[in-house]
């Protein structure tokens, strides 16, 4: 039901407040800051199947899903009983573990990977691949596209989108130009720049990387077979393909995106970057690949990485189970309402005359508010209108949605979202609707 009022926001705005006093800005991750959308961030205190609650009573269709880990929707209580289990064996060892061990197994058993490495976020898994990479090569040039954010590594956060788009930073502060004299950034979907960038310096380039399906400048699809052609070129060349699947991971289909192209086109990534869905909502990422890459890890090979909490026992019983559980009926599920919602936002900015353009990938999309027939790269998305974003999802907020606080950020489903959730979402898409094209 649409609320016919804003809701509080009191206690809120007391903690942002306090929050202010110890924590830069009043939040841990620069997004949750409302700073692109302003107004003030909600303090969530619990969150059950496909809905969050905050500080101050009020409810909400979670459509954030802690960025994407949330596949099977908050509290879920199979992995709520494997947490307590494991917590009640000892929360860390810093030694090997069986569970780490399992859930090494289920990455590799659902992916085209060989052998992978445990860490604790994804920008440790896309910074261990890169140095992988170039001890594997002997190279230190890399690769990657303007907008695709692979977390806040020095060498990668030349044109990063995602927070780097939303708070509108030109550059990149605190990181030294020698970090990124190596990076060479080309056009997203834009095989002409690649082929130009590999013709100059193919001899000294490491690694390319990328978004196996962006979804940091909004969600940008490859164009078909770019993924292929970005394997191809490598390969040609020497490099290492590194697809980042931190957030696609498990989360668009079962194998993760390279189910949707490289399974069918018969190519792999060289090394692949793993993150969110396979915590289960905690701290837990992985790097893996060719096995020969592999081995040049220590304590194998030469290329060192480490890690206090890597395959912590917790995060890697949350993450077990929930791969385990995310079978085919999860992903049917979740594509179900993936296909209606991304309709229903369609009708209702349509039947309001509003300029937009909805894009997918598997069952990540994001809106457009742009006039333009689609969005194929970085700079098509930085000409969307961000205040028709703003009022948008203020509309939503007041009726009981909880999007993303940001134009250039994914939405996410869950199995958990009920068809009375999204009933909620898609009554509150008309007055949302109205408020972006008053904006235009």
């Amino acid at each position: 039901m649409v609320s016919e009022r804003p809701r509080v926001e009191a206690r809120s705005a007391a903690l942002l407040a306090r929050a202010r006093e110890v924590i830069p800005g009043g939040v841990n991750s620069p997004v949750r800051a409302f700073n692109s959308v302003g107004g003030t961030p909600r303090f969530m205190a619990s969150g059950s199947g496909g809905r969050l609650r905050d500080v101050d009573g009020s409810d909400y269709v979670d459509l954030v899903c802690s960025w994407g880990p949330m596949l099977l929707g908050h509290a879920h209580p199979e992995v709520e009983v494997a947490v307590v289990a494991a917590v009640r064996n000892g929360s860390s060892f810093g030694t090997p573990t069986e569970n780490e061990v399992l859930l090494a197994e289920e990455i590799v058993a659902r992916t085209p990977v060989e052998q992978v490495r445990l860490v604790s976020s994804g920008t440790e898994a896309t910074m261990s691949a890169i140095r992988l990479a170039r001890g594997f090569t002997g190279r230190e040039m890399i690769v990657k596209f303007a907008g695709c954010y692979h977390g806040h590594v020095d060498s990668l956060l030349a044109q990063a989108g995602s927070g780097l788009a939303t708070l509108a930073i030109p550059g990149t502060p605190g990181v030294p130009a020698a970090a990124t004299a190596a990076t060479i950034v080309v056009p997203y979907n834009d095989r002409a720049a690649v082929t130009a960038a590999f013709a100059e310096y193919g001899d000294q380039i490491a690694c390319l990387i990328t978004e196996a399906a962006p979804g940091n400048m909004g969600v940008v699809p490859p164009a078909p077979g770019f993924n292929q052609f970005l394997a191809d070129i490598c390969a040609r060349h020497g490099a290492l393909f590194i697809s980042d699947e931190v957030m696609t991971g498990f989360r668009v289909a079962r194998q993760g995106h390279w189910e949707l192209d490289g399974r069918v086109e018969g190519w792999r990534p060289d090394l692949m970057t793993f993150g969110k869905v396979m915590g289960g909502g905690f701290p837990a990422a992985a790097f893996g690949g060719r096995a020969d890459v592999m081995a040049h890890l220590s304590p194998l090979g030469p290329v060192y990485q480490a890690g206090t909490l890597s395959g912590n026992p917790v995060a890697s019983a949350a993450g077990l189970t929930t791969l385990r559980l995310a079978d085919d009926a999860v992903y049917a599920r979740v594509g179900d309402l993936a296909d209606r919602l991304s309709e229903a936002v369609t009708e209702a900015l349509s039947s309001a005359g509003v300029a937009h353009v909805v894009q997918r990938a598997g069952t990540m999309f994001s809106v457009f508010f742009t006039d333009a027939d689609g969005v194929p790269d970085y700079a098509s998305a930085t000409k969307q209108d961000t205040a028709a974003y703003a009022a948008f999802f203020h509309s939503m907020l007041d009726d009981g949605v909880y999007l993303p606080p940001s134009a250039f950020e994914a939405w996410f489903l869950s199995a958990a979202h009920t068809d009375t959730d999204l009933d909620q979402v898609v009554s509150a898409l008309p007055a949302a609707a109205r408020a972006a094209g008053a904006q235009q």
